[in-house]
């Protein structure tokens, strides 16, 4: 899949998700797509999330992203089920305005009610474009990739240095670093290479080039 020229949309639920589920991915190709990454919910009505605003921008500019390539949604977490609608009327006005040609969301296989809605939503609103699944380890079972993409070294690490960021989730177990580590190591072996972001394939729409 060739990436470069192409408008990439990348969508994750809460601040953490889309550098957890692809931030290698993202740092891979940010020089060469024009990428947009749309969080649909700061966390900010918790009280004990304040800083995950912050951290979620300054993680994003290590992985390259640039302020003006960052959205924060309106939505509220843990609720999101009741805001189908509005999530697709969302989504529905990103395609207008984006146009992407290509859209990474959570996994079908995460049962984090917020990270399934959207999943859902995404594919009623992206029609007709291809969709690709990341793993968000705490919250996927039963995720295999079958699609996977080559990573550098440098991407590896950049992740794993834009999850320091988050000061707030320093001591959860999947934000470790070597357990980030071992999750590409695991997708390169899959794809016979160093380093590998694996995903699960939601929809592929392609044509036949002669």
């Amino acid at each position: 899949m060739n990436f470069s020229g192409k408008k990439v949309l990348f969508l994750g639920a809460h601040p953490d998700d889309i550098e957890l589920g692809c931030g290698a991915l993202l740092h891979h190709i940010v020089n060469r797509a024009d990428v947009l990454c749309v969080t649909l919910s700061d966390n900010q009505k918790n009280p004990d999330l304040k800083k995950v605003k912050d951290e979620h921008i300054r993680s994003m500019n290590i992985l390259g992203v640039p302020d003006s390539k960052i959205v924060l949604g309106p939505f509220q977490t843990r609720i999101f089920p009741g805001s189908r609608q509005e999530i697709l009327e969302y989504f529905l006005k990103i395609r207008r305005e984006y146009q992407p040609d290509l859209i990474f969301t959570h996994s079908r296989q995460d049962v984090h009610q917020d990270h399934n809605t959207m999943t859902d939503e995404a594919l009623r609103a992206f029609r007709g474009i291809t969709v690709l699944g990341f793993d968000v380890v705490r919250s996927s079972y039963g995720f295999f990739p079958h699609f996977l993409v080559q990573v550098t070294e440098e991407d590896v690490n950049k992740k794993i240095e834009a999850l320091a960021e988050y000061e707030t989730y320093r001591d959860r177990y999947y934000f470790n670093s070597e357990l980030t580590r071992s999750i590409m190591v695991r997708h390169g072996a899959l794809a016979e290479c160093p380093f590998a972001e694996g995903f699960d394939i939601l929809r592929i729409v392609g044509s036949f080039e002669m």
